[in-house]
């Protein structure tokens, strides 16, 4: 062979290498992200989940992909996703409440991490907090149980109070048993408590109506994709109709809501991000207990308890996580 020749043979077959070497390169695994919400509703949560993956070290787009479905608030269109999702072939599925039976009835071989504000073991997606069993583990944030604590709070700061509504979602499985939680509660503040359900968009803005009918002089918002989807619309209209109210999260109160306590789901998401990056690095969700997000948030507007002219105890203001003036 020509030394010529050989020189072009060795520098053709090295140019080949990065190319050879590019194809063997194995897929990046792929997470499906399902969710019953919006993008929108949850840009802080998926920043929180995309964190909790870094912290495994897995970043979007460079060492793992995600697949986001979103039902915008249509429930009923999950189960298809899940299965689409299955059929893909994703690495592990994340779910948050609504989404997780969907998600648990698609497939019993991809694992799948849920946030939820429910007790999983009573809904029956796992055997055990310690010992989840099956394809399913996640984060359980406390939400349900805090319903009538978020009533007190509401009670505290309007004691005058003799009427008071919950908003509740009668299509969610919670409903039943928030609304028996808070009803019983109420009994023992001597309070009247009316249940106003919702379960679409177009519906909440006739909430605020119904409250002046039924002379309610406080709302308690109950725990509900749909209404954490709508927090800022929640807030901004109890500031419009002047309506004391308490939701379960920080945007209701940002937009202008009196009050809100309950469990951070931003970080109940990036606990989700680790999970779903020691699955993807090898670990099973049968083996990985429940964690239980016990982070809670107490945030009071200042500003919008002056407007209504109501005086916020200092007591309440030292345990308040964030006063917003």
């Amino acid at each position: 062979m020509r030394r010529r020749d050989f020189i072009k043979l060795v520098a053709g077959s090295a140019a080949a290498w990065p190319l050879a070497a590019r194809a063997q390169q194995p897929a990046l695994p792929v997470i499906g992200f399902l969710n019953s919400s919006s993008p929108g509703a949850y840009k802080a949560r998926v920043d929180a989940f995309r964190q909790g993956l870094a912290e495994t070290g897995y970043v979007e787009g460079r060492t793992v992909t995600i697949e986001y479905r979103w039902a915008n608030d249509q429930s009923e269109l999950l189960p298809a996703m899940a299965a689409e999702l299955v059929r893909r072939q994703v690495t592990v599925i994340v779910a948050n409440g609504p989404a997780a039976l969907p998600a648990k009835t698609a497939t019993t071989t991809v694992p799948i991490v849920f946030t939820a504000g429910f007790d999983p073991v009573r809904r029956g997606l796992v055997t055990s907090l310690n010992r989840p069993g099956g394809n399913l583990t996640g984060i359980s944030i406390l939400n349900e149980e805090l319903g009538p604590k978020r009533l007190e709070l509401l009670r505290d700061l309007v004691p005058k109070a003799a009427v008071v509504a919950l908003l509740v979602n009668p299509t969610n499985p919670s409903a039943e048993t928030l609304s028996r939680a808070i009803q019983v509660a109420a009994g023992t503040f001597g309070l009247q408590l009316r249940i106003v359900p919702v379960s679409s968009k177009q519906d909440l803005a006739n909430v605020f109506e119904a409250l002046t009918q039924m002379h309610a002089d406080g709302l308690v918002v109950g725990n509900d994709p749909l209404f954490n989807s709508q927090a800022k619309q929640l807030g901004t209209l109890s500031v419009r109709h002047a309506v004391p109210a308490i939701f379960q999260y920080r945007e209701f109160v940002e937009a202008g809501g009196l009050l809100s306590y309950g469990g951070s789901l931003t970080d109940s998401y990036r606990q989700a991000g680790i999970y779903a990056g020691r699955i993807l690095k090898g670990e099973k969700a049968a083996d990985l207990p429940i964690q239980q997000s016990t982070k809670v948030e107490l945030i009071i507007n200042l500003k919008t308890a002056k407007t209504l002219g109501l005086a916020v105890p200092q007591s309440l203001l030292s345990r308040a996580d964030e006063v917003i003036e």
